[in-house]
């Protein structure tokens, strides 16, 4: 069975071949993430590979059943991955169903997840629901309203955040926010291209030409110290 959203299988294969890129990503979040590691939205495991690879003990996770059976190939007999779930933020009845689960984490991170999902608000708040007391939420998602293109349409993005919106959240569900930041500040050419030329697919061509300028994106970082950025990630304590 294919994933509901083909449009996003699409781009996580195309990203899968981005090695660099990947790994900047997971050695950006890596220095926050300890204990017991719940990763939601793991698709086909992008990320999961360098935390199954470094030997954290993590449980990944995924609403979609072609996902799931990805993961379960890729990572089912890994003995640090100490489960593969079925987890759905969006459930009406969460509490209920994700009992068994409640105060269980010491690090939850969702990359690129929290804008397929209407009710963000209540995402956050199911997330701390699974949280351990003392422990830590890692969010990445697209940054700036006036970079929403067509192709955040078609990968089924309800929005795109600003710093402001995250720490929002964030105070709602009374977390304390340990750092907030832009990443990816050379990304923002790319997804301007993609605008302007109403792209509808991460091109695989051009992917892979971007992933050879990870190390200049590194940099680029570094200089504007992370006050701009394709993405916008927030870490927080419960």
């Amino acid at each position: 069975m294919n994933p509901a959203n083909n449009t996003g299988q699409q781009t996580l294969e195309v990203i899968s071949k981005a090695d660099r890129f990947n790994r900047w990503i997971y050695d950006t979040i890596r220095p926050y993430c300890h204990g017991n590691i719940l990763e939601v939205g793991s698709g086909i495991g992008n990320i999961s590979s360098f935390f199954v690879q470094d030997h954290f003990q993590i449980s990944l996770s995924d609403v979609d059943d072609y996902y799931l059976q990805t993961l379960k190939s890729k990572y089912g007999t890994s003995s640090n991955v100490e489960g593969i779930l079925l987890l759905d933020l969006e459930h009406g009845d969460f509490e209920n169903v994700y009992e068994g689960k409640q105060n269980s984490f010491d690090t939850i991170f969702l990359l690129n997840v929290l804008e397929h999902i209407k009710d963000d608000n209540k995402a956050v708040q199911n997330c701390k629901y699974l949280l351990k007391n003392g422990g830590t939420l890692i969010i990445l998602v697209p940054a700036y309203s006036w970079l929403y293109a067509h192709l955040d349409k078609t990968l089924s993005h309800y929005r795109r955040y600003s710093l402001r919106n995250l720490k929002r959240l964030f105070s709602r569900q009374q977390l304390t926010v340990r750092a907030h930041f832009y990443f990816n500040g050379i990304g923002i050419i790319a997804w301007s291209y993609a605008k302007i030329f109403r792209l509808s697919a991460v091109p695989a061509t051009e992917m892979r030409m971007y992933d050879t300028l990870v190390p200049f994106g590194k940099l680029i970082d570094k200089i504007v110290l992370g006050k701009i950025g394709l993405s916008a990630i927030i870490i927080g304590d419960k």
